[in-house]
């Protein structure tokens, strides 16, 4: 298989037949890159990463996009923004040159491995269905509708105590998910068909990426956590499998546009205590009288009295220091829109200089903020702990 790599908002030079060119331009708003000739090289070609990062296979070529950050740091945020878990260091000690696909198939297994050792999950399920024996209870109205009150079969309800439950269901799906990249490493697919084998009764439903479910987790089910944790990311942040034409596509990718947001708005809520549908993305009003403009910040934070603080993550890759006007335009319709006097822009550090822009006639503040993301979590949420302190500012500014 002729593989491609790349690193996340950087630039390469590649001959490319004809066929493997179309198959990039096919997939390139799936992969996040651009593709441009080289003048006077018929067949040479310039391929840039945008932020999406991880692998895909299309029709006999390996797309494998590198992320910036390391992969251990890159999982430790998605983990957080996910679950609020914050993985240990030793979940990633694998070698350097592994892809994130790779990595993610080993840590999985890893943290099966742990949780299994400790018991299989189990639970009760109801179970409705048509016996020639009773079991359970006999659903006396339903063997009257179906069977005119004649046994047998009979109609009857029990609960069956049984391993298949959402939290192994989540954990096969993830599995399966991983399976259908190109794996480089022999020890990834072997760790993943050890976690099928394991878990062969339990059925593998279909979430969707946008539709994820969570987790309650007690002291019965704690163990799990490390594991259900890793197999939310794997599953929101969209392994697929599709088919175009003749041509089919299967791997893993995750936006980092994406993880950067659901990271920040995260660590923000636990920062400043306070729940979910407080802080969190959300339409805040219409930028016209009429109500035809709907603004939606990646940040609001709401109580009693409505919006008191509008804000937006963006996850770039700028050349310089100033910040694009674009982005300066769009934090300045939330807050007029809210009818606040400033908001905040946060990116990660070296996109941007940190800076507070006064608009003229208009009497608002817009703040440029900068989110170290180097280090271990730890380091990274103190410095979410700050970045917060600027929210509560604003806040109070708005208050008066």
């Amino acid at each position: 298989m002729r593989q491609i790599d790349l690193k996340e908002h950087r630039e390469y030079e590649y001959r490319l037949s004809t066929k493997e060119r179309d198959l990039l331009l096919n997939e390139a708003d799936r992969l996040g890159i651009s593709i441009q000739p080289v003048i006077g090289e018929p067949d040479l070609y310039t391929v840039r990463a945008g932020s999406i990062v991880g692998s895909m296979e299309i029709d006999g070529l390996s797309v494998l996009i590198e992320p910036k950050m390391g992969i251990p740091q890159l999982i430790s945020l998605a983990c957080y923004a996910m679950s609020r878990f914050k993985p240990q260091r030793e979940l990633f000690d694998y070698q350097d040159e592994l892809a994130l696909p790779d990595v993610l198939a080993l840590a999985l297994a890893s943290a099966a491995r742990r949780a299994f050792a400790r018991g299989i999950l189990h639970g009760y399920r109801v179970e409705e269905e048509a016996l020639y024996t009773v079991r359970g209870r006999i659903r006396f109205d339903e063997q009257i509708r179906r069977r005119f009150g004649v046994a047998p079969p009979v109609e009857v309800r029990r609960d069956e105590f049984t391993d298949d439950i959402l939290a192994n269901q989540l954990v096969k799906a993830a599995a399966r998910r991983l399976m259908a990249s190109e794996l480089r490493w022999p020890t990834s697919r072997a760790g993943l068909g050890w976690v099928e084998g394991v878990l062969d009764n339990v059925s593998t439903p279909v979430f969707a990426p946008t539709a994820v479910p969570d987790m309650r987790f007690d002291r019965l089910n704690q163990h799990y956590r490390e594991v259900i944790s890793l197999s939310r990311i794997i599953l929101r942040h969209t392994a697929i499998e599709a088919g175009r034409g003749m041509s089919r596509a299967s791997g893993f990718l995750m936006n980092m546009n994406l993880v950067f947001q659901e990271f920040v708005t995260q660590a923000l809520r636990e920062a400043l205590q306070t729940p979910f549908l407080s802080f969190r993305e959300r339409i805040i009003s219409s930028l016209d009288v009429g109500g035809e403009v709907s603004l939606r910040p990646d940040l609001t934070w709401w109580d009693q009295s409505g919006c008191k603080f509008v804000g937006d993550v963006k996850y770039k890759n700028l050349t310089g220091s100033d910040v694009p006007q674009s982005d300066l335009y769009q934090l300045l319709a939330y807050v007029s829109a809210a009818n606040l006097p400033g908001g905040l822009l946060v990116y990660a550090q070296g996109e941007v200089s940190e800076k507070v822009y006064y608009v003229r006639h208009a009497n608002k503040r817009l703040e440029v903020a900068q989110l170290d993301l180097s280090g271990n979590l730890e380091d990274v949420l103190s410095r979410v702990d700050r970045l917060a302190d600027r929210v509560d500012a604003l806040c109070i500014a708005a208050e008066v």
